[in-house]
Order: structure tokens, then sequence, then C-alpha cells
């Protein structure tokens, strides 16, 4: 069966960690922006994960644009499970993205329904919320667990300057080790790398306990 090349995803990267080795677990709940009550699927999906099929107990937790919130959310809580974290242009801060307040036109469709998915009494609780990826990085840092991210410095819709730089920056701060891959020019999609090696490189190096120079460059 023929199919089209995607426009919007390059699946390289996962394509290249399954040849070393690695399984791919995915759990679909929803357009849910990482809400608590999505998040406890979560936690059933690990131990199903780790205890039924036997997978490892540290696994890399990959997160695509507004997956972002997913896996800072899952990793926040539960750091001591998470080997390290691989983001692709996420969304680091939802008042970014969805919520449109700062150079991006967010998605008010999308705002909307987070401000009901998480149970925000009104917008304002929404915008003053503290539980965001930026927010939540001590325990992460605490632990020691290194951050890696895929990032197109034209992105328009979950722009780059508002998310990751801020992210990285108080990562940083509190002496955790994030590495930046930065994509000239290329705006949200297409996700991932024609050429993996960069992005897996650095992660066989945490699989294997080496550290991260902890970075940011061009690929």
């Amino acid at each position: 069966m023929p199919f089209r090349r995607s426009t919007w995803r390059s699946p390289q990267i996962d394509l290249a960690l399954l040849a070393e080795g690695f399984h791919l677990a995915y759990m679909n709940v929803g357009n849910t922006f990482g809400c608590p009550s999505a998040m406890r699927h979560f936690d059933v999906f690990y131990e199903a994960m780790t205890g039924s099929y036997g997978l490892a107990v540290k696994p890399v937790l990959e997160g695509l644009s507004r997956g972002g919130l997913y896996v800072y959310a899952w990793g926040a809580a539960h750091p001591e499970r998470v080997l390290c974290i691989l983001g692709d242009n996420p969304v680091c801060d939802f008042k970014s993205w969805p919520g449109g307040r700062g150079t991006g036109p967010g998605s008010p469709r999308d705002w909307a329904k987070l401000i009901a998915d998480y149970g925000f009494a009104s917008e304002q609780a929404a915008l003053d919320y503290g539980g965001n990826p930026i927010d939540s990085l001590a325990p992460l840092a605490a632990h020691g667990v290194p951050l890696i991210h895929l990032c197109g410095d034209a992105d328009e819709v979950v722009p780059y300057p508002e998310n990751t730089v801020i992210l990285a920056e108080r990562y940083r701060r509190l002496g955790g080790v994030i590495d930046v891959l930065v994509k000239p020019g290329q705006k949200h999609h297409p996700h991932g790398l024609e050429d993996p090696a960069p992005a897996v490189r650095l992660i066989l190096d945490v699989w294997n306990g080496r550290p991260l120079a902890g970075t940011t460059r061009v690929v």
C-alpha cells in the first residue's frame, strides 16, 4: 500500500531507536493537555509496561508539541522513573500555546477546552497556574534527569523563545542538564529529523550512562 510522505512528522528518530532495541509505547488520552485526570491513566500505563510487559523501569519520555505538557507533568511527578525527556517543539507553557499570550496566535478553541479539562474556575486561574513545564523543573533537576529538546527556531505555533528557551534557562539555573538541537529556519512542522543521528546519539549516551554536554547547537 503506498503512503504519502508526512508533512507534519518525520519518524526517523523512533525508527532508529527501534533498531537499537528500544520499544515504542503510546497511549491516547485524547486532547486533554496533560491535565490531572489524564495523567492518572499514565500511572496505570506505566505499571502495565514495566510490570506486565517487563519494559525498563526508566523510559525515555517523548513529547511532540502539546505532548510536552504530558511528559513534563508525568516526569515532574515521577522523576525517579524517567531516563530522560525528549521534547520535539514541545509546549512548555500553555499560556504560549494554546493560550496565545505571547507572539504566537494560540488556539482559542483549544484554550477553552484546556480551561475546562483542568477545571479552572476562570481564564485568570489558568493564567495564574504554576504547574506548567517551565514551573515544574525542580524535581527533575534534583534527580539528575537529562533533557533533550529538538526545536525549529522559526516555530510560529509554539514559539521557541517563550517555550524551550525559557525552560532551558531555568533548568540550567537549577543545575540540570539540557541539550537543545536547533533546526535553523524551521517552523513547527515537520517534527523530527531527516537524519536522526544527533538525537539518537544523545539518547544512547544517556542510556549508557554518559553525561550530556548541556549545550545548544544547530543541527
